[in-house]
């Protein structure tokens, strides 16, 4: 069995885009994957017990045998984090260590890390700690920040020694592809630290689901319920007259545009664009008309009780952490592994033949 040890610096970078990817591209070529998420941060419900949500969502999404107990074994829940503060809690490396070892019947265990090294750390569960236990393989996600993220991959391998396998760039603007592939990608690998893909910045991936951006908006849903999967790649503030809007609005496709009730004009202009949803702020409602043409055309309108740019701040904060659950990001992960992700230097260097 092979554990490889999805980790990052920081939060947000993309792990679960590269966990579900790798997972999938793997079980393709007939491994027996495993996953496992050693310290669950997101609690959901599910049946009786308490478990990770991304841990629910990779069983569910690779359709996994292996029972929520194994894949989830500890969760960082509020209750949880009160135990430990009061020293309650002592067996949740063994908890951890217990859970992985029932998956070695697996060619490859997914293992996703937390949102960095050192999370964990108060109960000896943090990664460092975790990938020596394990024996794991490190691959490294550094969502692109500039040329600072060269010191993080450079700081990640020192750190990790022989347990780094190697790293990724993701969400790389296309502006900065060039760079990242022809400087960065060769500095690094003339240091001996392997670079197994670089992944430019997905509108797909970084979209937000219409519902889910009813939910930070904790917005009302005035028509079109059957169209709230929809991806939102941009965002629009309508607030210039009518013949300049239309022109914005042109350049942008599959936008959200965010307007005042008021504006009918302008909410009217958008359903002529590539729009798929339009938040109107203040808590108010549009007319009649608006409605009626939104419902022709299948565009959902959401009526929000902050004012523009509070919901502007909201909506902005959020960007960039939005998560891989539906289907069309799935395959979107996988087809970006598939064409990007150099898999074949990475099993032999993870499988030991270097």
């Amino acid at each position: 069995m092979v554990p490889i040890f999805i980790m990052s610096s920081r939060d947000y970078t993309g792990k679960t885009f590269l966990a579900i990817g790798l997972g999938i591209e793997l079980m393709e070529r007939g491994y027996k994957v495993g996953y496992i998420k050693p310290i669950g941060k997101r609690p959901v419900k599910k049946g009786k017990g308490i478990y990770d949500e991304d841990a629910v969502f990779m069983k569910e999404a690779l359709s996994l045998a292996d029972p929520l107990d194994i894949i989830s074994p500890f969760v960082l829940s509020y209750e949880m984090q009160q135990l430990l503060l009061e020293g309650r809690i002592r067996d949740a490396k063994q908890r951890i260590l217990d859970a992985f070892g029932s998956l070695g019947d697996k060619d490859f265990v997914i293992v996703g890390g937390a949102g960095d090294f050192f999370e964990g750390a108060a109960l000896d569960i943090n990664a460092l700690s975790l990938i020596h236990e394990m024996n794991g393989n490190a691959l490294i996600i550094e969502a692109w920040r500039g040329d600072v993220s060269l010191d993080t991959l450079l700081g990640s391998a020192r750190l990790l020694g022989e347990r780094y396998a190697g790293g990724v760039f993701n969400k790389v603007p296309a502006n900065s592809l060039e760079h990242v592939k022809g400087s960065v990608k060769p500095f690094l690998e003339n240091k001996a630290i392997r670079i197994f893909g670089v992944f430019q910045k997905d509108s797909l991936l970084e979209s937000m689901a219409v519902r889910q951006l009813i939910e930070i908006l904790n917005g009302k849903v005035l028509c079109c319920e059957d169209r709230l999967d929809e991806f939102v790649e941009n965002f629009s503030i309508g607030a210039m007259d009518v013949d300049n809007a239309l022109k914005y609005f042109r350049r942008t496709p599959n936008k959200a545009v965010i307007t005042g009730a008021h504006r009918s004009d302008i909410q009217l202009v958008a359903m002529e664009t590539s729009t798929k949803c339009i938040i109107l702020t203040g808590g108010m409602y549009t007319n009649d008309v608006v409605l009626g043409r939104a419902q022709a055309k299948g565009i959902p309108i959401i009526s929000v009780p902050e004012d523009t740019f509070t919901a502007i701040d909201r909506i902005e904060s959020n960007i960039g952490k939005t998560r891989i659950r539906e289907e069309g990001k799935i395959n979107r992960a996988k087809k970006m592994i598939g064409a990007e992700f150099d898999m074949e230097r990475f099993l032999k260097t993870v499988t030991g033949n270097k």
